[in-house]
């Protein structure tokens, strides 16, 4: 066979890859630029919180708030540990079962949501996502006063309470969006074959919601971690989370020593950003995967 015989024509090499013109590398320059100058607003606040945080009582002054500290010291730390560990354990118990119980029941009201039609299901849907919108500043009165009626105890069983109820419309949103991408075929066949509702809720709806409750039961974590609002009307320092603990600590250290603050700040906030870092990835899978009906 000839040399000619093997030779590829011109036409049908692969053409190269376009080369970015000027514009689009300056356009390319400028978003990283954005970026980055975000970035830097973002950081800014948070060196200047680990940085004070290590400072000594002297030492931590608005005056040298961006200086470095002229010797570094972990009582801070210790202070601000002794201070917020009971509140801490007491956020744990509060954020478990308040993220487990809603995102269950969110799981339960989107798969009914979104495969067993009802008289008046919309209506109920619009009922429930109507919690989303409601400003809680605005019930917070009536919605203490319901409180104690029951006589649920004040501190963590009221919040977890209140972080449940006010956690079903979000999580039941999410897990509906979810069942949408869901094959109906698999619910056909679950039917076909003698399931009920919650046989096939347990059986085939269940085992495949992981990604919804990936992403609820980050958002409730969190939510229920950072609340402040529940905790001031709820309960007291002696018996609520970690966000009324630190509001005490910073006032009690505004005065006197701002690392003890700082440092405090730092620990109430590790264990929503150990979450996000570990569990982005599957986070922004979770979001996707009801964003697009299959």
């Amino acid at each position: 066979m000839s040399t000619e015989a093997l030779s590829i024509p011109a036409s049908a090499a692969p053409a190269a890859p376009p080369r970015p013109t000027g514009r689009r590398v300056t356009l390319r320059t400028l978003r990283y630029a954005a970026l980055l100058i975000g970035i830097l607003f973002v950081l800014i606040p948070v060196y200047v919180l680990v940085v004070t945080s290590f400072k000594g009582q002297g030492d931590a002054t608005p005056a040298r708030a961006w200086a470095l500290p002229t010797a570094w010291t972990t009582e801070n730390w210790a202070q601000a540990w002794q201070t917020l560990a009971p509140s801490i354990g007491r956020t744990v118990a509060l954020v478990v079962p308040s993220t487990i119980i809603s995102s269950v029941l969110g799981c339960m009201n989107g798969f009914v949501m979104s495969r067993w039609r009802f008289p008046g299901a919309d209506i109920v849907f619009t009922l429930i996502l109507f919690g989303m919108f409601l400003p809680y500043q605005a019930v917070m009165i009536p919605l203490l006063e319901l409180v104690l009626s029951t006589g649920i105890p004040n501190g963590i069983p009221s919040l977890i309470l209140l972080h449940v109820v006010f956690g079903i419309p979000i999580t039941t949103l999410i897990f509906r969006n979810y069942f949408e991408t869901v094959p109906h075929e698999l619910i056909e066949a679950a039917t076909v074959d003698g399931a009920g509702m919650l046989r096939t809720f347990a059986s085939v709806a269940l085992p495949i919601a992981v990604p919804g409750f990936v992403v609820v039961m980050i958002w409730q974590f969190t939510s229920a971690w950072n609340d402040f609002l529940f905790a001031v009307f709820f309960s007291t320092p002696r018996n609520g989370p970690v966000t009324l603990a630190l509001n005490n600590l910073a006032n009690g250290a505004l005065l006197t020593n701002y690392g003890v603050s700082m440092a405090g700040a730092l620990l109430a906030s590790l264990p929503t950003l150990v979450v996000y870092v570990l569990l982005s990835r599957y986070f922004i899978a979770g979001l996707m995967s009801g964003s697009v009906k299959g």
